[in-house]
């Protein structure tokens, strides 16, 4: 059965890797009262979804190695906290998504510590269990690295135990195994404590391709159709929303079963167009996408974004050049879907990895004394020596967090922009790769983008049948202001334009 899609869709979501975002007490460590103390701020920039990275107690600085589905992680806080963050939010019409990771728990976790104990323990089904001589006729010991795992020997070692257990990303990340029904009955209450006890709006779903390894890797849907029972059952408008990094053929049937799932080959796209400046056939290829989604779920939801926390940040992509990161925030809001902004990417924050140098604090302010900011890393890459913190970007024009602001200010505010199910997109050939352009039909008011990839200016030849299109509605281009002035478009600039409104009779 197709996800529900008569449910209210956010528009525009943001993510926020929790520990880094802000600090309400002084230790040093984001938590969720600093989220609170925000949510002002996210609303104002038009935030209608956040997406929190795990909030569950662990022992890793990230906590996606979870001890207690149904704890806070008390560096966080506390679920009173979590209550009041929640309602807050809600007043303000925003909707919370947890991160939820049900493909793996920490091997801290009681049912790892108990399964570990014996093979005849209670919990020992709940795992991945083998013999080196069953790894080695199932030809399984090694694995080749993918874009979300790196470990190539993922059977580890349990000392004294005849038999080694299966953890995909890291060893203190055990792979649980839903061949168990009692599992899948734990996971069943901890789903339903969630949306009807706590309330939160939906999940992200972590590492969703994996839920099955990969020599049984075709039941993986069948458990999603499992989970999406129970949250349908739990909380008919609950969200779904998962991280399947993969290419579009194997992301496209997971939309028979969840509402939505991140755009990878459009992020990695995106960054190759604005690093090499030009075109790579973009709406092309989308639109091929859009079909493939569509044969699954014909109103599918397309998840998209320039980054998230475990891909190099946009603007160090882009050599922190300005004018390129607003040039991708352009692209972005201006297409098809439901975009996820990864917090930070509205002030340009930069950071590659390892890691936790893509996670840094956010920039609030420059004054070493503001609590606000977080200290739990001493940032590389996003300083006040290489970015404005947000209380100088806020008052200018010209910053990168005006830019955004005023991109998602036009996306809320134009029909065409904010459509999300059926994508309304068509190509439009300018003759030019380093011209990207695109049609945006609605019954409203009907929108042509032009986006100019490259460090020189370009003439725009419309073609004829865009030719009326000369009111600009958005303009990063200072010479074109109202309406089309000339057939030029400044160096990395951006155009929305739309037809001359009616006159009235």
């Amino acid at each position: 059965m197709n996800a529900d899609h008569s449910k209210y869709i956010p528009r525009i979501c943001y993510e926020i890797f929790v520990r880094s975002f802000c600090d309400s007490n002084g230790d040093g460590i984001g938590d969720l009262n600093g989220i609170t103390s925000k949510l002002d701020y996210l609303a104002g920039l038009g935030i209608e979804a956040l997406w929190l990275t795990p909030i569950h107690p662990s022992p890793t600085y990230h906590k996606y190695d979870v001890v207690d589905y149904y704890g806070i992680e008390p560096e966080f806080g506390t679920m009173d906290d979590f209550r009041r963050l929640l309602a807050e939010a809600h007043a303000r019409g925003m909707h919370i998504y947890l991160d939820l990771i049900v493909n793996h728990t920490s091997t801290l976790h009681p049912w790892f510590t108990e399964a570990r104990k014996s093979p005849e323990n209670a919990f020992r089904p709940f795992y991945w269990w083998m013999t080196p001589a069953q790894i080695e006729a199932l030809g399984i010991s090694e694995r080749e690295t993918s874009d979300d795992s790196q470990v190539v020997y993922p059977w580890h070692e349990n000392p004294q135990d005849p038999e080694k257990y299966y953890g995909l990303f890291f060893k203190g990340m055990p792979d649980l195994n839903y061949h168990s029904e009692q599992l899948r009955c734990e996971i069943e209450k901890i789903v339903r404590f969630w949306l009807m006890e706590i309330g939160v709006d939906g999940f992200r779903l972590d590492a969703a391709r994996h839920i099955y390894p990969e020599w049984e890797k075709e039941q993986t849907l069948d458990f999603w159709k499992f989970f999406s029972g129970i949250v349908r059952n739990a909380k008919a408008d609950a969200f779904t929303v998962a991280e399947v990094w993969a290419e579009n053929e194997e992301v496209a049937p997971y939309y028979k079963y969840l509402d939505a799932t991140f755009h990878f080959d459009l992020s990695f796209m995106l960054q190759r167009i604005v690093i090499q400046e030009r075109d790579e056939l973009l709406i092309e290829q989308l639109l091929e996408s859009y079909a493939l989604f569509a044969k699954y779920n014909p109103l599918f939801i397309d998840a998209i974004m320039l980054t998230n926390h475990d891909q190099d940040r946009i603007g160090s992509v882009v050599g922190n050049n300005k004018n390129k990161i607003k040039l991708a925030a352009s692209i972005l809001l201006t297409l098809p879907g439901q975009p996820y902004i990864y917090y930070g990417e509205e002030i340009g924050m930069l950071g590659t990895k390892p890691d936790p140098y893509i996670r840094e604090p956010f920039l609030w302010t420059d004054d070493d004394a503001e609590n606000e900011n977080t200290k739990w890393i001493d940032a590389t890459f996003t300083t006040s020596r290489t970015v404005a913190p947000l209380s100088v970007q806020s008052v200018d024009p010209e910053s990168v967090f005006s830019h955004y602001r005023e991109l998602i200010r036009l996306r809320k505010t134009e029909p065409a922009l904010a459509q999300i199910l059926a994508p309304n997109l068509h190509r439009v050939c300018l003759h030019d790769d380093q011209l990207l352009a695109y049609f945006r039909p609605h019954a409203d008011k009907s929108l042509l983008i032009i986006h100019n990839l490259c460090s020189s200016a370009k003439k725009l030849m419309l073609p004829n049948e865009k030719a009326a299109f000369l009111n600009v509605v958005f303009s990063t281009d200072p010479v074109h202001s109202g309406k089309l002035s000339t057939m030029q478009l400044a160096p990395f600039s951006s155009l929305v334009l739309s037809l001359f409104p009616k006159t009235q009779g």
